[in-house]
């Protein structure tokens, strides 16, 4: 027994940022937990539960990492919904550009369809990036765009949006007309929340928000998430 509990007790007391190797951002960026500690998160590109059916190119470790403008005008958005029992879920955050380069990759390998019955069971893959939902260059990739949804803070559920995030197809639009009216609501208050402190969204993805004063308009990161 004797010969296990040190290295056990140096595994407890390490911070999560030696665990997971966090590495000094570009100026301008922030991890968004050092920032807004108690913000739930699921990094879907970090694993396999995303339309790719595995982890993303560039995604080393579970941390949220975005522009420090966008990171400030979050946390407005988390304290507002705070005040009303409710709270943020992110999806998706800065996101470098081997990732969107993994999607493009994925997206003409036509037999490979892991993940169509969840994702985009109505569409062809090769017609993704006609549709809009896969682009040769993304907004995550300038540090300032979130992806993201509503959650209650009594039990960390998420709010019924009509359809889940990543979903390729028109329910996903934000007016669609396929969704019921309390989804419609809970669209509305998401994006009137993420307007209020300054982001705009995508009328083709309901959770899919960029800030509208984003600080890097035309650089496209490439530096992994870790």
């Amino acid at each position: 027994m004797k010969k296990y509990w040190y290295p056990l007790l140096i595994f407890v007391i390490c911070p999560l940022s030696t665990i997971f190797a966090q590495q000094k951002l570009p100026k301008g960026f922030s991890y968004v937990k050092e920032v807004i500690p108690h913000i739930h998160y699921d990094l879907r590109y970090y694993g396999s539960h995303n339309f790719v059916g595995e982890e993303i190119n560039g995604y080393e470790s579970p941390v949220l990492i975005l522009s420090t403008a966008a990171t400030n005008a979050l946390k407005k958005v988390e304290k507002n919904l705070n005040e009303q029992g409710m709270g943020l879920k992110i999806f998706d955050a800065y996101r470098p550009q081997k990732a969107v380069t993994h999607f493009k990759k994925w997206a003409t390998e036509i037999r490979d369809t892991i993940a169509k019955q969840e994702f985009y069971p109505k569409l062809d893959k090769r017609n993704l990036f006609k549709l809009g939902y896969i682009a040769n260059k993304s907004g995550h990739s300038r540090g300032s765009t979130v992806d993201l949804t509503v959650i209650t803070l009594k039990d960390n559920e998420e709010l019924d949006m009509g359809s889940p995030f990543d979903f390729f197809g028109d329910i996903s639009h934000y007016s669609s007309p396929k969704i019921t009216l309390a989804q419609k609501k809970n669209r509305a208050l998401l994006k009137t929340m993420m307007e209020k402190y300054g982001f705009k969204g995508y009328d083709k993805e309901w959770w899919h928000f960029t800030l509208k004063e984003e600080p890097y308009q035309k650089t496209y990161f490439d530096f992994n998430v870790k």
